[in-house]
Parts: structure tokens; sequence; C-alpha cells
């Protein structure tokens, strides 16, 4: 934050003996620091480094109240003309070493986490996820279940088959109406398992 400003050579000249500002009569306090902070070195360690002529923003406002008060004509921003604003350069505080490196290895797993992301779902694996190996299981292992199914199928329509035609022979006589009833109940029990078989396949099939 700013708190002195350069002073300018119009200031200086008014601060010089027989200057604009000795009819005044400035109090000796403010006229003495005054006086010390436009000299072109700096005498003691109270003011910060930086150029020369750095005058306090309240020797200003002390110099402002005391024209005022004297109701003089000499008026301050025409004392102030040519002098500028000392900001003074902001010194960067050292990081931290270990914070740095905190920070590095923050953005390196950062990277590797984003890498994976994004190659995820490229064929050629890493090693750990067991590559071609684990694909290659992972599709026997679909098809074994696939194969299971349609055995179940076969094995359910055909013992539903025969189940209802022994059983029909307590309600029907003839060896025609036997079998159509035998027929129909196992087509039923064939369309429910074909319903169930389809949608275990396409679960089976979507994970590959």
């Amino acid at each position: 934050m700013a708190s002195y400003l350069i002073a300018g050579e119009r200031l200086v000249r008014a601060l010089a003996p027989g200057g604009e500002l000795e009819p005044e009569q400035l109090p000796r306090k403010l006229r003495a620091e005054l006086e010390a902070a436009v000299e072109k070195k700096h005498k003691g360690g109270d003011r910060p480094r930086g150029p020369a002529r750095l005058v306090p923003f309240r020797l200003v406002r002390d110099l402002h109240q005391h024209l005022r008060e004297r109701d003089s004509t000499l008026y301050l921003h025409e004392l102030l003309e040519g002098s500028e604003i000392y900001l003074p350069e902001v010194v960067k505080p050292p990081r931290n070493p270990e914070l740095v490196a905190r920070l590095e290895k923050i953005k390196i797993q950062l990277a590797n986490d984003e890498y994976k992301r994004i190659t995820r779902n490229v064929t050629c694996q890493d090693s750990r996820h067991g590559g071609i190996l684990s694909d290659l299981g992972k599709e026997v292992r679909s098809v074994k279940a696939v194969v299971i199914t349609i055995f179940n199928f076969i094995v359910t329509v055909a013992a539903a088959f025969v189940c209802t035609y022994l059983g029909s022979q307590y309600i029907f006589t003839e060896m025609a109406l036997r079998i159509l009833a035998a027929v129909i109940v196992a087509s039923v029990v064939g369309l429910a398992e074909l319903y169930v078989m389809v949608r275990v396949m396409e679960g089976e099939l979507g994970e590959l």
C-alpha cells in the first residue's frame, strides 16, 4: 500500500531558504521533517528502501492542515506539482520447497489419472488388468453361459412335453389328444424359457 510520495522540484524549492513556504511560518518540527524527507540521501533506517525525496503522506496532511489554518493562498496541489506517488516493489516471499514438491506430485498424479481415464477403453490394456488373457477368459465364460442356457431350454421343453404326455393319459384316451396337449404345454414353457434365455444372452453379450 502506498504511503509515500516522491517530492518534485517545486516542493523542494518551496522548502529551500527563501522559498514559497518560508513566509508561511511552518512549525519547526514539521519543517525539519519535510526538509529531512526531501534530502537526496536518506539518513537513518526508518524509511523504506527506494528513491530519494520520499515524503510520508502524514507530513503532506500536516502541511495541508497548516496551510488551511493560516488561510494561505498557497495551495497544496501547486506544491505537489511534479511529485509522484511512490509504489514500493512487492517482494514475493520464497516458496516453501516442501509445498512445491507436494504440488508437483499432485500435478503428476492428476495427469496420470487423466491419462488412465482417457485410455481405459483402449483395446491394448496393461498387464495389471490381465491384457488379452483376461479378455479371452471373459469371452469363454460368456460362451459357456450361453451354452448352458440353451441346454437348459432344451431340457425344460422336453421335460414339459414328456410330463404332459404321461399325465394326460388320465384325461385323454386318444393318442392324438395326448400329443396335442403335450405340444401345447411344451410350447408355452418353451416360449417362457425362450424369453428368459434371450434376456440372459443380452446381458452376457452386453458385458463383452
